[in-house]
């Protein structure tokens, strides 16, 4: 199916969302290369002048996409925890499994996020999104670990947030690259085994099943 769209009329939020997903759509098929203004006008259904009355440049496009792709992938993981859940390692052991999954372990993602890694080298403003994002990621998780019993200061939790992201970032990679040397879901059961060793607490039993709702 041909992925370039219809002209369609939309607010100007949802334009620039749409703008977005079309350049993460151009980087994930063919690498910055072919995330061209042109290509992404293509895919969007729209002028390449529409483009540039939201974004000042396509370095710009490129931020946002960046920003945004980052962002989705901690929402998407925090939206799988039901709001009615409250016992805090069963939080935890959602927010791990979402992460470990579809939408957000798929070779797309890792695609992305490979493509957006390599030029954070030679585009300082990449790098702050980077770091940005990061940060935001780590403080979620640490935002959950500080529920824990057992979790003292903020130091502590800080410290193990940073050994939990440095294990769900390495499982994340294999699980989405290597997908055919796991058994279903193994990488969540190895991700809850390992992360109750790191905070000394049971995650493995508040293990939730996939979500027939989770986005594809």
């Amino acid at each position: 199916m041909d992925p370039r769209k219809k002209f369609e009329r939309k607010g100007e939020v949802a334009r620039r969302e749409q703008l977005i997903e079309a350049a993460l759509e151009a980087i994930a098929e063919g690498g910055f290369p072919q995330a061209t203004v042109r290509e992404i006008a293509l895919r969007a259904g729209v002028t390449q002048g529409l483009i540039r009355h939201y974004f000042a440049s396509k370095e710009e496009l490129t931020r946002e996409a960046y920003r945004a792709f980052m962002t989705d992938m901690t929402q998407k993981g925090l939206s799988q925890i039901p709001p009615d859940l409250v016992d805090p390692g069963a939080r935890l052991a959602h927010f791990i499994a979402a992460t470990l999954r579809p939408p957000i372990m798929t070779d797309r993602q890792v695609t992305l996020w490979t493509a957006f890694i390599h030029r954070t080298r030679s585009h300082p403003d990449l790098a702050g999104i980077h770091n940005e994002t990061y940060l935001a990621y780590r403080g979620t998780i640490q935002a959950l670990l500080e529920r824990l019993p057992g979790i003292e200061t903020t130091d502590q939790a800080r410290r193990l947030a940073i050994a939990l992201n440095g294990l769900i970032d390495g499982l994340w990679l294999e699980g989405a690259t290597e997908e055919n040397h796991f058994d279903p879901d193994e990488v969540v059961d190895i991700a809850l085994m390992a992360a109750s060793r790191i905070v000394g607490a049971d995650l493995v039993r508040h293990k939730p099943a996939p979500s027939a709702n989770a986005e594809t």
